[in-house]
């Protein structure tokens, strides 16, 4: 593998210069990278942004939002990459399923390995997914979901150095025994505004397991960052959130602390779920709406051919769920949560995660190598936009 700079268009070449990463596809095992990108622009040579620029380049900005402006490259040639970490020293963290790298983007531009994660097995959908970064009391945790020989689990461990020079120590498991297939992995974490790991997991292609309190499949789990149960868990000594899942993977928690998942569904309907503590959402009973006073509806679903959804932002008071099959991304008003509308439908493939990134832009990861996509020459791709009023 090498690295090379990556310049944007010519529209955006003066304010900001970007990096790629080349990946070479070959059967072998990846070649160990050598850092190398161009330097981006300091601040004063980058022009002022107008007024409305900078209200969609806050975190803190309300109501519904959609993309506004160019779309930027800022990493290419990624290899079937699953999740994207921002840390507070700059730097992004990028995991890739079937190699279980870890990749750091540093600030200034330049891309390294941080590390190869040990004990991962990659096949069909398995292999390294989700990554959840804490930082606190002079620490930074690094969670990691995996797939391994016998099981998907969660491992955790610090990082530390700094930016370009980032180290991550050992792995020590969080939760082991979630079971594993060939699809239906779940795999996104997120640490919530309470300092609780929250992890989601599929059915393993058990469909009854998802109905099953005492399986670990087909639910998304709430723990201590230790992997402890909390106290305060909907059932006493389970790690069960909730449960009646089929493969969720996307979870995002609002300004208000709500939780949202994003899941896949089976052959008819994908799902928008509003999360509730000890809430069962009905798989494999109910796909989609079934109107069952047992379950809990989707606020929202979709055609499968429309969505696949993995990844979920949340950027001021919108979702932005990241489609796979339907190639888009779908912006959901929070106060409107039963309708949608698709963004960049069709223009850069699968797309398998998104997150309001460091620097206020909406971002997102191209997933066009993972076996079902049509790569192109600088795929895979994590892309940034500015963020406007609807």
């Amino acid at each position: 593998m090498s690295i090379r700079p990556h310049r944007r268009t010519a529209a955006v070449a003066a304010t900001t210069a970007a990096l790629a990463l080349v990946i070479a596809a070959c059967a072998a095992e990846p070649e160990a990278s050598t850092p190398s990108a161009a330097p981006r622009p300091a601040p004063s040579e980058v022009p002022a942004p107008s007024p409305s620029e900078t209200a969609a380049a806050d975190p803190g900005l309300t109501g519904f939002v959609l993309p506004a402006g160019e779309v930027d490259a800022l990493v290419t040639g990624l290899a079937a990459p699953w999740s994207v970490a921002p840390l507070e020293n700059g730097s992004v963290l990028i995991s890739e399923r079937d190699s279980a790298r870890i990749h750091e983007v540093m600030a200034a531009g330049a891309v390294r390995e941080l590390a190869t994660v040990p004990g991962v097995v990659p096949g069909g959908e398995g292999g390294l997914h989700g990554l959840a970064v804490h930082e606190g009391d002079g620490a930074t945790t690094l969670f990691i979901y995996v797939t391994a020989s016998g099981d998907n689990r969660v491992l955790r461990g610090e990082v530390t150095g700094e930016p370009g020079a980032l180290q991550l120590g050992e792995l020590t498991p969080v939760i082991t025994g979630i079971p594993k297939a060939r699809t239906h992995n779940g795999g996104r974490l997120a640490i919530g505004p309470d300092e609780k790991l929250y992890v989601t997991t599929g059915d393993a292609q058990v469909l009854e397991a998802a109905q099953d309190p005492a399986s670990l499949a087909g639910k998304i789990l709430r723990l201590e960052l230790d992997g402890s149960v909390p106290a305060d868990n909907p059932t006493a000594g389970s790690p069960v959130y909730s449960l009646g899942h089929r493969n969720p993977q996307g979870i995002a928690f609002d300004r208000e602390g709500q939780l949202w998942a994003a899941e896949f569904g089976q052959n008819t309907w994908d799902e928008l779920n509003r999360i509730e503590p000890g809430a069962n959402y009905g798989w494999p009973i109910v796909e989609g709406i079934g109107g069952d006073d047992r379950f809990v509806d989707p606020v929202q679903q979709w055609a499968t051919s429309e969505a696949s959804p993995s990844g979920l932002a949340i950027a001021g008071d919108t979702l932005f769920l990241a489609g796979l099959r339907g190639q888009r991304l779908l912006a959901v008003d929070i106060a409107n949560p039963g309708a949608s509308t698709p963004v960049f439908a069709g223009e850069f493939g699968r797309i398998r995660d998104a997150l309001l990134g460091p620097d206020g832009r909406l971002w997102f990861v191209t997933n066009n190598t993972d076996g079902r996509g049509e790569p192109g020459l600088e795929d895979d791709r994590l892309l940034a936009v500015e963020l406007a009023p609807a």
